[in-house]
């Protein structure tokens, strides 16, 4: 088991939380690793290679192929206060990177959603590009090019990502959550005014790059009440009709504020917020805003990562009661995540 860190009170990275595990001599005193994760972790597994490295394929701790019946019933009666607390209640969930790169993960992540919508917590889906724009910007001879880890995105470009995100990936996204037995509508901003666009302030580099302006969160609302999931693909309009290509952070981010969810939770290829950048065992189990902000000041939080926290952070500034950060590679991670004391990622809270 990973051993856990400790800081001062007086830091600001993390609140205080009394641990029964932790042997601390004083009240002053806490871990980052919040709780003990004896129960997805093992001793013998090289923890720091598979999670320093991103990875299409799913992250399996052994002894959950082995899970005995004992072990089952004591998970779903750690459950089932967390369904209480969310049922009724709204949770955005951002899906793409790695996580839509496996069929195997692709499987996990929509079977954890249906069951979430089953169990009565309103689900809904936003989902950025996955590998398939690259591939269709190779097969036009057109070479992808990024900026800051912003994709460049002229009007050629632009059509393409509007075409993959919201005919080809959209649609099948929602085909895979109908089949498995949910009623999935799928979306983009473009669709009922939900977002409005403006130009990034880098638009000068990253051309059709876009950021957004306002939410309009009607349509969805009334999607969610009827019962369904909708499925919103990273795209919207400014006011002239101009088409933007939108971070799916940013537009889960944005949209969780609008709907005032319960929770965000971001699905991406790392363990969550780390200490030390290149230590997975320094994972930060849960941060308030104070203390994100802190870590992005100091650099602690940089590159891809930066952008996750930010959006993180204004979504629960904007009432979001928490935000998650959780590895899309692992199996089952949402439910572990929602379900579970122990979670499988950074929790960001106010």
């Amino acid at each position: 088991m990973l051993s856990a860190k400790s800081l001062p009170l007086s830091s600001p990275l993390i609140k205080a939380s009394k641990s029964p595990d932790a042997n601390l001599t004083s009240k002053y005193y806490i871990g980052i690793n919040k709780w003990s994760r004896n129960k997805y972790t093992n001793p013998s597994l090289s923890f720091q290679s598979s999670c320093r490295e991103t990875s299409s394929e799913p992250v399996v701790v052994p002894e959950a192929r082995s899970m005995s019946a004992q072990n089952r019933g004591d998970f779903l009666s750690e459950a089932l206060p967390y369904i209480q607390k969310f049922h009724g209640k709204t949770i955005v969930v951002k899906y793409g990177g790695a996580a839509m790169a496996s069929e195997a993960l692709q499987a996990s992540v929509i079977s954890d959603l249906v069951l979430l919508q089953f169990v009565g917590i309103r689900i809904v889906m936003v989902h950025g590009e996955g590998p398939e724009i690259n591939q269709w910007l190779g097969r036009m001879g057109m070479e992808p090019k990024f900026v800051n880890g912003r994709r460049v995105t002229d009007g050629t470009t632009m059509e393409i990502v509007s075409m993959v995100l919201a005919g080809k990936v959209n649609k099948h996204l929602v085909t895979l959550i109908n089949k498995a037995g949910a009623f999935a509508v799928g979306l983009s901003g473009m669709d009922g005014r939900l977002l409005t666009a403006r130009p990034s302030r880098n638009s000068a580099q990253l051309g059709f790059v876009g950021d957004i302006a306002t939410v309009n969160p009607t349509g969805l609302r009334a999607l969610i009440a009827n019962g369904d999931i909708p499925v919103i693909a990273s795209i919207a309009a400014d006011k002239t009709g101009q088409s933007y290509n939108i971070n799916a952070d940013i537009v889960a981010g944005e949209v969780a504020a609008a709907l005032a969810a319960d929770k965000l939770i971001l699905l991406t290829d790392v363990p969550g917020i780390l200490e030390e950048r290149d230590d997975p065992g320094s994972l930060v189990k849960e941060v308030d805003i104070k203390g994100a902000r802190r870590m992005m000041h100091d650099g602690k939080i940089a590159g891809g990562m930066f952008q996750k926290v930010d959006c993180c952070v204004r979504s629960v500034a904007q009432g979001v009661r928490a935000a998650s950060i959780i590895d899309g590679r692992v199996r089952h991670s949402l439910l572990l995540e929602i379900f579970t004391d122990d979670g499988v990622g950074t929790m960001i809270t106010g």
